[in-house]
């Protein structure tokens, strides 16, 4: 009667792993201004006012907040101000959104109103590389390497 048994298998509960217990974004709040850049692994939702770089797997900006720095992230979705260059492989300027910088992309939306001030840059992929890992900016490479002409002479 009040003999103790194994549980079944159903009344046991699995413990997440830490792994499982990590965030997979980050959120910087309204009423938060951070100055200094951000290194980012996981995706970042921004409604508040940045001043310094983002390098981010996703960033997500709200319409009232600001970026004054450099953006690198992996997928953009920009609908407030960006004061900068922004770098993506996948960027979608909304139609609150107004950036004042150049943009390197390989894939580009911009909705009826989005503001871009600045030059656009398209990327293939595959065609960037990082020269510091510390450096946010990314820049296009040579896709064929250089050749010497040969001199040919005339008999």
């Amino acid at each position: 009667m009040f003999s103790r048994s194994n549980p079944s298998p159903k009344e046991e509960m699995a413990i997440p792993s830490s792994a499982d217990n990590r965030s997979t974004f980050s959120v910087i709040g309204s009423d938060v201004t951070v100055t200094g850049d951000i290194d980012a692994s996981v995706d970042l939702h921004v409604d508040g006012r940045i001043e310094g770089d983002i390098r981010c797997a996703t960033l997500v900006q709200a319409n009232n907040s600001t970026v004054k720095g450099n953006v690198s992230a992996e997928q953009a979705r920009i609908a407030g101000r960006v004061e900068g260059s922004i770098t993506a492989k996948e960027l979608i300027v909304e139609a609150s959104a107004k950036v004042i910088g150049d943009v390197t992309y390989e894939k580009l939306s911009i909705e009826t109103g989005g503001h871009v001030e600045g030059s656009f840059r398209y990327k293939s992929a595959g065609t960037l590389q990082k020269d510091d890992p510390k450096d946010a900016s990314l820049k296009l490479v040579d896709e064929a390497p250089a050749t010497k002409p040969t001199q040919t002479s005339a008999l």
